[in-house]
């Protein structure tokens, strides 16, 4: 074989082994209750502006029902409905057990059984032995499926912008280093600060300017660190927020019904859980069906565009507010604040679950690297359809899923590996020619 041949020979081989062994890496990013138009104005977000010039922005995200956070983080991160993935709300209960699942520290609700329903990404990179890092996300301290992350930073209530930036450092910094192959942080002042001062809010406008300024020191970082043409960057919320004004539009439980016929009731707001007691079920379901602003559910007569009444923990009623409207038991059991006037004032001006389709409860999703088209912008898509993006974004096979390729692959320029092979290809046809000689 000839010396001209012979590295021609080298080159094909050092091609075909980077194409074969791509080493991709993730970085996500869960931004809370972040609504779809809360970035409309980029010219005064220079850290979201440069994330748009260099990647993809779709027009918006519609969430999965009930549009709150437990049911859209898990939909998000396994491509499947809640009704499948069966984390139907921030709060569940199981008829079987009598456990209750709540947001907070209620140690039940880091039992399996609300969380195997269904493998999470982070979960099938454990098992492929690769390295997960995660910062702050809900449920990364909980075992699923026997697995945990590499690396868990607990939940922490409204992480604050030093949290943001820190974890971002040592995220980058970790996956830099090979020490993971994702990392996925989460953040939630966005959603605190909707839920207590409404999306239209001065307090929103700052919290969004908080985020970011800290999305222009991630810019620059990865810039520092070389990490360009190494790293994706995906990021999108869970939900959306709409406009509350609780002491105009709230719907009284106690009105209509007797509360001592009811089994249990969970959550309160635009979704609620009821069981009632099984005489009592046709009667309290006529008395709730005449409530204006508000629908009534049988299980088997929830929408199926919901894709939520086979959830195994949805209950025999569900009620569903109209936009805008807030389901409780009454109002002596809101708690309200003082202004420093005579008239007391809602702890909340902002709310999320609603139908999914209401066009507030649409959220964002932005992604740039090396995987992702520069300066695109991309119709809308689903939270189902992101699992398959990140999957595509790290080089492994998706598991069975809702999600819609066809909604994505638009946004995905064609991967480094296929640019490499058609080099190999490109080379061979010489090679042969030198060999013959």
């Amino acid at each position: 074989m000839t010396r001209a041949a012979l590295n021609i020979l080298t080159v094909c081989i050092l091609l075909l082994s980077r194409c074969c062994d791509a080493n991709r890496k993730l970085l996500v990013f869960l931004i809370d209750g972040f609504r779809y138009d809360y970035m409309d104005d980029l010219q005064n977000l220079d850290g979201f502006r440069e994330i748009v010039e260099n990647g993809v922005k779709v027009d918006y995200m519609t969430p999965d029902f009930p549009s709150l956070s437990y049911p859209n983080y898990y939909s998000l991160m396994t491509g499947r409905y809640c009704e499948v993935h069966q984390m139907i709300g921030n709060y569940m209960w199981d008829t079987e057990t009598m456990k209750e699942f709540l947001i907070g520290t209620n140690s039940d609700s880091r039992l399996p059984m609300w969380w195997d329903g269904s493998e999470p990404l982070w979960v099938t990179m454990q098992k492929l032995g690769k390295r997960v890092y995660m910062y702050y996300w809900p449920g990364c301290e909980v075992t699923i499926l026997g697995v945990q992350p590499t690396f868990c930073e607990k939940y922490v209530t409204s992480p604050s912008e030093k949290n943001l930036t820190d974890s971002m450092e040592s995220a980058l910094n970790m996956l830099k280093s090979n020490k993971a192959d994702m990392a996925g942080i989460y953040y939630e002042k966005i959603d605190v600060e909707g839920h207590h001062f409404g999306p239209r809010s001065s307090e929103i406008q700052r919290a969004i300017r908080s985020v970011d300024r800290a999305f222009q020191i991630l810019n620059q970082k990865i810039k520092e660190k070389n990490m360009r043409d190494d790293l994706n960057v995906v990021l999108f919320s869970d939900h959306g927020m709409t406009e509350l004004k609780w002491m105009e539009k709230v719907i009284e439980l106690e009105k209509y019904i007797d509360k001592s016929h009811i089994i249990k009731m969970m959550d309160r707001g635009p979704v609620v859980s009821l069981w009632p007691k099984q005489d009592k079920f046709e009667e309290i379901y006529r008395n709730l069906s005449s409530v204006d602003n508000m629908n009534v559910y049988k299980k088997q007569e929830i929408p199926d565009r919901f894709h939520y009444k086979n959830g195994r923990f949805v209950s025999t009623l569900t009620l569903v507010a109209e936009p805008g409207w807030f389901i409780t038991e009454n109002k002596a059991n809101l708690p309200f604040w003082n202004n420093g006037t005579e008239q007391a004032v809602s702890w909340q001006h902002g709310w999320h679950g609603y139908d999914n389709e209401f066009i507030d409860m649409r959220g964002f999703f932005l992604a740039q690297g090396p995987d992702f088209k520069t300066n695109f912008r991309a119709g809308p898509i689903r939270t189902v359809d992101v699992y398959n993006v990140l999957c595509k974004a790290l080089g492994i096979k998706p598991l069975p899923n809702n999600g819609s390729w066809s909604r994505v692959e638009c946004m995905l320029r064609s991967s480094a590996g296929a640019v490499r092979a058609a080099l190999i290809y490109s080379c061979l046809p010489l090679l042969l020619l030198l060999l013959q000689h």
